[in-house]
């Protein structure tokens, strides 16, 4: 008889490129992928190979293997952002160990979920796309001919510190809270666009009685937002925000509930933000609290919302901080792009080639809309493939393009547009620059709704066309 804990034999020569044989199951047969084998959840040598990796970050090994054996996968790829690529050959031997596939790591580098690269996995042969550190943003029913697994790797937390920090830190009725905002702002430097003002645990001046009278009149109202790494611990700190503080060991803490929500922009999760996809709050709270490292993704949820105070706590350097942007200087530089844009006679619309980031209906959209004639002058759209934008590719072209539109990612022409040497639009600008929709000197709001459901964006990467809404 077999031992269980032992490693399976390869009975099959290596293969690492080419086309696979191997059917797909069909969808309607595949149990729930949280039932995964006894075989697998206690095999002690599987069980201290995943020992090797972090045991705060959820890399779900044994869901992968069962995964695996499931669906008979022969040649799997795996897809990881350059922070957790340093894990991948681990995973790798895991898999190949522990399962009869073969395992291809796909290194380019990776942004976000919009770069899931089952094109490339196809091409080289693999039947499953195993994808790290990013939520199902392209369906799975669109990455046709591979499967693809989506890995989120939550990553556990200090929770209590975080807890305690929001509660020492921001007062739990709203007068107080925007006293306090007016309060940082006249104790020290100015609170202005870009700086970032460190909001430490001290008891130092701190007095319990005061805090326990200001639990008198409406609470502060916070909106709690997150990477897919940390939904899990963002809907913790929403029950312990909205509930009283009861026998706490420290008398510096504001003990008063909040009113704690999770916002969500569909499809991604409750309270899950991209830097490019972040919901627009009709009812805007006191401030948002961002849980995550780095400030990208917190940026689209303050492009979105701009008059509301942004705090982000950082997990890693357990650091709660206010956060600003410069939301003048961003919309008088798009502004300018937009306005060189408008009536210019050469446009290169380029489709982003970087796994899922471009799309054809957006190439065909663009394209479509400036050859409707709507615009002051005529337009030629040239379609240019390219898989990552940088000011010295596109110099290549020199004057035979007067102004590129990019379909991968708003934020290159946000962030990076005023490096380029002509105007370089998102898709949402380039309707703008051709008068198919007002831009947001005009209405106020500049959108940060990429990849939200019903969106004219998401749309027209189905339709091929823009709708009127």
């Amino acid at each position: 008889m077999a031992d269980a804990s032992a490693p399976r034999k390869r009975v099959r020569p290596r293969k690492f490129v080419g086309s696979t044989k191997a059917p797909l199951s069909s969808s309607s047969s595949i149990p729930p992928l949280n039932s995964i084998p006894q075989s697998l959840l206690q095999n002690e040598a599987l069980n201290a190979a995943i020992s090797a990796l972090p045991s705060n970050y959820s890399f779900e090994i044994h869901k992968t293997l069962a995964h695996i054996q499931r669906h008979s996968s022969t040649m799997v790829a795996l897809q990881l952002p350059e922070g957790l690529q340093m894990y991948a050959c681990a995973i790798a031997d895991i898999i190949e160990r522990f399962s009869d596939a073969l395992t291809v790591v796909l290194a380019d580098v990776t942004y976000g979920a919009c770069c899931v690269d089952d094109y490339t996995a196809k091409a080289l042969g693999c039947d499953l796309l195993v994808h790290y550190g990013h939520s199902c943003l392209v369906p799975v029913d669109v990455t046709t001919g591979i499967r693809t697994l989506y890995i989120f790797v939550e990553i556990a937390i200090d929770e209590k510190h975080l807890v305690e920090t929001v509660r020492l830190n921001l007062p739990d009725t709203k007068d107080r809270f925007l006293e306090s905002l007016e309060e940082e702002r006249a104790a020290g430097e100015t609170i202005t666009s870009g700086l970032k003002q460190h909001l430490a645990i001290t008891h130092d001046g701190e007095d319990k009685e005061s805090k326990e009278e200001s639990a008198v009149g409406p609470p502060t109202s916070l909106a709690l937002v997150s990477t897919i790494q940390f939904v899990s611990a963002l809907s913790r700190l929403k029950e312990s925000l909205s509930s009283p503080l009861l026998n706490s060991s420290s008398p510096n803490l504001w003990p008063g509930p909040y009113v704690a929500t999770v916002p969500r922009s569909h499809p991604l999760s409750p309270g899950e933000i991209l830097g490019c996809t972040a919901p627009r709050l009709p009812d805007a709270p006191d401030a948002f609290i961002y849980l995550g490292d780095g400030r990208f993704h917190l940026e689209a949820a303050m492009i979105a919302n701009p008059g509301v105070p942004a705090f982000r706590y950082d997990p890693y350097s357990k650091k709660l901080t206010r956060e600003g942007y410069d939301h003048v200087r961003m919309r008088d530089t798009r502004l300018k792009a937009v306005k060189n844009a408008e009536g210019k006679g050469t446009w290169g619309v380029i489709l982003g080639t970087l796994g899922r980031q471009g799309n054809p209906g957006h190439l065909k959209a663009i394209s479509s809309l400036a050859l409707s004639g709507n615009q002051i002058s005529s337009i030629t759209p040239i379609p240019i493939l390219l898989s990552e934008l940088s000011p010295a590719k596109l110099a290549l072209f020199n004057d035979s393009i007067d102004v590129f539109v990019q379909t991968s990612c708003p934020r290159l022409s946000i962030d990076w547009g005023a490096a380029f040497e002509k105007p370089l639009l998102s898709v949402y600008e380039s309707g703008v620059a051709l008068g198919k929709w007002g831009g947001w000197w005009e209405d106020g709001e500049y959108p940060m709704d990429f990849y939200a459901r019903g969106s004219r964006w998401v749309e027209a990467r189905k339709n091929g066309e823009f709708i009127t809404a």
